[in-house]
């Protein structure tokens, strides 16, 4: 059953005896003064629907101590030691001097029970509340979006030991395949670390690879996956996954005669660990690569507030910046009915979300995508002349072709004799395009994106984003837990907690459930 704050202090509380000392304006003094407004119970009912059995930690401590956990960035042994030791944090949640933390589980069981609900980030949720009710965001109309990387919380793994540790797992977790992985010969499971090999030696580590691929499809094909519950099932999809995407048939070899070697390219998507499955190579940029997962915010630029957030994938056309950044922007609940500005960088300056962003009646104010040249200082897709009602799109040399039904143009033989083609392009067949869905909508933009306005205000206003980026991500570059939901869950708390840190900045005062800015 829900546990609730009967009001009472205790004869050693920790704020009435030294709640003076907390600073003003701190999150500390915050949460010791308001804690029961901004974390009501009525808000976590749902949580616990029968009302019977032991009382839990009164919700207003729990979202407390929650708060002030992804704040001073603390795993949960060492958010109990602070809630046991120090003062400020004994008075920002209602404890005594002489109160002891509740044991470090208590906060996996809570953050359980909201990942199960339906309303799993309501810690955010009420933050925004003051947000809204303090007025914070009355007459702002920009929003700016951007993402960042964070580290996963697992090493990465090469194909070989995922090979080796997923094997292992099946043995354990599935009935009876103990008895298979028993008789591989591939390579002892049951003896630690890896294979006794000359790694330096391409023709040993190919037969390895060979082997433990050639145990795993015997593993898997003794499996009857249809008899397995939705979590043993994951475990033999990911053997099957380890087991085929890191290889490629041998030289020389068709693929069915059982040899294999590394294969030369990167699988699209690349599962890295077997620990954390969802964990993914990023590409933040040509020069910075991080194993992890892609963080996003969408911030007002003037108070650095944020108002929508997620954390997916790194990998992936769905977790790309732009199709995350149209998600969050129809997501944000502090736009309203109104429309805004929506600033961004050229990540986010794709067709899909323009067209998004136009539809909703905002207003892009993002820096258009680069556009390439086939040929160094040569022509641009721009110097095309494109007729939609013709369909048909002219050269800067005045040949025209129609386009076709898929969005294709080809101007062939034509190329061959034109004086303009070493401007154009290197295809000995031709110049060939592909006309986007949205490619007047793209042309549009990019247009508008030279005016003197547009830039003034993207310069401006664009760059505070990364202000809040540095706020987020300070001693937090790295998650805490493994796999998308928990992290999302702590990216969100995480965005609460700061969200309340910079209010309290901003002259946030509060009384009865009334929030003001002073």
């Amino acid at each position: 059953m829900q546990g609730r704050d009967d009001g009472q202090r205790q004869l050693l509380d920790a704020d009435a005896l030294a709640g003076h000392m907390l600073p003003a304006g701190s999150v500390f003094r915050f949460l010791a003064e308001n804690r029961h407004e901004l974390f009501p119970d009525d808000a976590f009912a749902d949580l616990f629907a029968s009302g019977r059995g032991r009382p839990s930690t009164p919700a207003d401590v729990i979202a407390s101590v929650m708060v002030l956990q992804t704040l001073h960035n603390l795993s949960d042994r060492e958010t109990a030691e602070a809630l046991t030791f120090d003062l400020r944090w004994k008075a920002a949640c209602g404890f005594g001097l002489d109160q002891g933390a509740f044991h470090p589980t208590v906060l996996t069981y809570w953050r359980r029970r909201l990942a199960k609900s339906d309303r799993p980030h309501r810690i955010f949720e009420a933050v925004t509340e003051v947000i809204a009710g303090s007025g914070a965001l009355s007459g702002r109309r920009r929003r700016a979006i951007d993402s960042t990387i964070l580290e996963d919380a697992v090493a990465r793994q090469d194909t070989v030991t995922q090979l080796i540790a997923q094997i292992r797992r099946v043995g354990r977790e599935i009935p009876g395949a103990d008895l298979v992985v028993a008789g591989l010969s591939g390579h002892d499971y049951a003896k630690p670390g890896k294979p006794d090999i000359a790694w330096d030696d391409r023709g040993a580590r190919d037969d390895l690879v060979s082997a433990l691929v050639a145990d795993a499809l015997t593993l898997l094909s003794s499996i009857d996956a249809e008899s397995l519950d939705d979590a043993q099932q994951e475990t033999v999809a990911l053997l099957a996954l380890v087991a085929g995407q890191d290889v490629e048939p041998a030289e020389g070899s068709d693929g069915t005669d059982g040899r294999w070697r590394i294969a030369r390219k990167v699988a699209p998507d690349r599962v890295i660990s077997t620990v954390d499955p969802e964990a993914r190579h990023a590409h933040k940029s040509r020069q910075k690569k991080i194993d992890g997962f892609k963080s996003h915010i969408v911030i007002e630029p003037e108070t650095g507030l944020v108002t929508a957030a997620a954390l997916t994938k790194a990998a992936g056309a769905d977790n790309s910046d732009a199709a995350r950044g149209a998600e969050l922007i129809a997501a944000d609940t502090s736009i309203g009915t109104g429309q805004v500005d929506v600033l961004g960088d050229s990540a986010y300056g794709s067709g899909d979300l323009l067209a998004a962003v136009t539809a909703a009646g905002h207003t892009p104010i993002i820096k258009p995508m680069p556009l390439g040249r086939a040929v160094p200082d040569g022509f641009t897709v721009d110097d095309f002349s494109i007729d939609e009602s013709a369909k048909t799109v002219t050269c800067p040399a005045k040949i025209t072709r129609a386009i076709s039904a898929k969005g294709r143009v080809s101007f062939g033989g034509a190329c061959a004799s034109c004086p303009l083609m070493s401007r154009c392009t290197t295809a000995k067949n031709g110049r060939k395009m592909q006309i986007h869905p949205h490619d007047r909508l793209r042309r549009e933009h990019r247009a508008k994106a030279t005016d003197p306005e547009f830039l003034a205000d993207y310069r401006q206003h664009r760059p505070m984003v990364e202000r809040s980026i540095a706020w987020m991500t300070r001693g937090a570059r790295r998650v805490p837990y493994r796999g998308v939901t928990k992290n999302n869950a702590w990216w969100m708390t995480h965005a609460a907690a700061i969200n309340l840190k910079r209010l309290l900045n901003l002259g946030l005062t509060g009384r009865n459930g009334t929030w003001a800015l002073g």
